[in-house]
């Protein structure tokens, strides 16, 4: 019954290891699970932050003359934000995948291994001392084995040497031939041994029943107590992973939230009417609108008369060619019912030109022109301040000779030279050319006062029959511009709408434009002199920095701006030289398209 007893123990002791060697490394492979999903999670925000930075990268601005005209307009600049928000959106993915890793995947991989290294040490210790009592049971079993061999032994010798001695029959040389003595000293014997048996047996039946106590009551609940925390721990661990997992990514919510702050903020300055006009700005050819088409008389009978109010002249009459004359064509010309555009206006578009740009209208023509004057001018500059910067070193190599030989620096000065000649005669020739689109362009007053009088004669013609037919460089059909002009509307004019700070225009308005009679011009507002300007051009009045004048007349877009310091002085100034405040009631310039 002991013996079954003890069995029972041990099987359900040895069942309850496996149960739990069972469960605890299902947990460790939940714990690898999980890691490997944490991974994975990781790999994919990865590969999602790179595919949204290849995607931004992919509609960046290329460096290219279209990319630079499209940045102009609100809408293009909106979206060149989003682009850079998303980038750094994507930066945001990259940080959790970064965290993912570091605090998730690579602590929960170090876990593992403890917890598999603390689990085995478990487990064999639980063997370990499931062994030891086992072996101790053999033990026992093997001195009571022994001690009840021992105890039958001894009764048979004892009851050998009763029996020979109860025999009344035996004589005493019997006794000494039967070996009665012999017999006597065996029982005593046996009976010796069966006694030190039984003392054997009892020691180590009290030593087993105390290791067994202590291994069912202390050493296996001890081990079953740490295999328990190390489940909990390993729970825990799991819990705080995967609070970390929502954390990383609630960290990272605020930039998140900025960047679509910023794709919000970029949407809402795109501002249509802006663009709107950057395109007519951009598009805008200078040529001013057709007359009205003569009417063509093929009456004989029939005389034209002119009103007594027209405008027109009889020297206009007789410059007139005799015959049919061909009206101007606008740059948009109409060819078999389908409107074709202009060559001038394709050129445009598509960028491509002579040198001088000649292939454009002539307010495009004369923008291109100003801007290149501008770039070769910035060029100079830089030519200039490196020039400045090696006198300099050599300047501090005469004074000093053992930092350095000062004829080493001459080469580089000699051409540094040569490239700010190269770069002034370019600025030479462009300047020229910009003079002789300016002087074939009609001044914006001047195509004020023709509206009115295009007014004018557009009524009387009306009442007549007929148009008062005026000379402008318009579009022919071929798609060239014509140089004719009528002598009474040529006028000439500066115009610079992008002025740069340093260079002196060759030209200035022409005074007869402004001077329509000889009263002063009232005082709009005034202005102070943010740089000194010397003024030795025509038309232009010298100031000092600091100086406080009177503004006649505002910026018109040229770039200069109309000044006087006492009734007799007066003169153009730079519009970029001056600090302007007007006054709430002054007229701002007209601006003509």
């Amino acid at each position: 019954m002991v013996e079954e007893r003890m069995g029972d123990c041990w099987s359900h002791t040895k069942d309850q290891f496996d149960n739990l060697e069972k469960h605890t490394q299902w947990g460790i492979e939940f714990v690898e699970k999980y890691n490997k999903f944490v991974k994975e999670r990781s790999e994919i925000e990865i590969n999602y932050a790179k595919q949204i930075r290849n995607l931004s990268k992919k509609y960046q601005p290329k460096k290219n003359s279209r990319e630079e005209e499209e940045s102009k307009y609100t809408f293009c600049r909106a979206f060149f934000t989003t682009l850079n928000e998303l980038n750094d959106y994507a930066g945001q993915h990259e940080v959790i995948a970064e965290n993912l890793t570091s605090q998730i995947f690579i602590e929960l991989t170090r876990y593992l291994q403890e917890l598999k290294a603390e689990r085995k040490t478990h487990f064999h210790d639980g063997r370990k001392a499931q062994q030891y009592i086992e072996s101790s049971w053999k033990q026992l079993e093997s001195c009571k084995r022994r001690f009840e061999r021992d105890c039958k032994e001894a009764d048979r010798a004892q009851q050998y040497f009763e029996k020979m001695d109860a025999d009344i029959n035996v004589t005493k040389a019997d006794v000494e031939k039967r070996g009665l003595n012999k017999a006597r000293q065996q029982a005593q014997m046996r009976h010796q041994m069966a006694s030190d048996s039984k003392g054997d047996y009892s020691s180590y039946l009290q030593k087993f029943n105390q290791e067994q106590n202590d291994h069912y009551h202390t050493i296996i609940p001890n081990i079953f107590q740490k295999l328990q925390d190390m489940e909990e721990k390993r729970i825990e661990r799991v819990g705080a992973c995967m609070k970390t997992f929502a954390e990383v990514d609630r960290q990272v919510l605020p930039i998140v939230g900025k960047c679509l702050d910023g794709m919000t903020t970029a949407a809402e300055s795109i501002e249509p009417k802006t663009d709107s006009q950057q395109v007519v700005e951009s598009f805008k050819s200078g040529f001013e609108p057709p007359s009205d088409v003569e009417f063509e008389d093929y009456g004989q009978a029939m005389k034209r008369t002119v009103s007594e109010n027209s405008l027109s002249n009889s020297k206009e009459s007789k410059e007139k060619p005799a015959g049919k004359s061909k009206p101007k064509l606008w740059p948009f010309i109409k060819n078999k019912n389908k409107i074709t555009l202009n060559s001038h206006v394709r050129s445009l578009i598509e960028g491509s030109g002579p040198e001088d740009f000649s292939h454009l209208p002539p307010e495009q023509r004369r923008k291109k022109l100003q801007g290149k004057i501008d770039d070769l001018n910035k060029d100079i500059h830089k030519e200039m301040d490196q020039r400045d910067a090696l006198t300099k070193m050599k300047d501090v190599y005469i004074k000093n000779p053992q930092m350095g030989d000062p004829a080493s620096v001459d080469p580089r000065l000699t051409e540094i030279g040569l490239n700010i000649e190269k770069l002034q005669a370019e600025v030479q020739k462009f300047e020229g050319w910009l003079a002789e689109v300016e002087e074939r362009m009609p001044s914006k007053s001047d195509s004020h006062r023709r509206s009115g009088l295009y007014e004018t004669q557009s009524s009387v013609a009306v009442s007549n029959n007929c148009a008062q037919d005026r000379e402008r460089p318009l579009s022919s059909p071929d798609g060239s511009y014509t140089d004719e002009q009528n002598t009474e509307t040529q006028v000439k004019a500066n115009i610079n709408p992008n002025p740069n700070p340093n260079p002196i225009p060759t030209t200035m308005p022409d005074d007869e434009e402004f001077d329509d009679d000889d009263e002063p011009l009232a005082t709009i507002g005034t202005c102070k002199a943010l740089y000194p300007f010397e003024g030795h051009n025509e038309g232009t009045i010298a100031v000092a920095e600091g100086e406080l004048l009177y503004v006649i007349e505002e910026d018109k877009g040229d770039g200069w701006t109309r000044v006087r310091r006492n009734q007799d002085e007066e003169g153009y100034v730079p519009t970029s030289y001056i600090e302007v405040n007007l006054e709430p009631n002054a007229k701002g310039a007209m601006t003509y398209i």
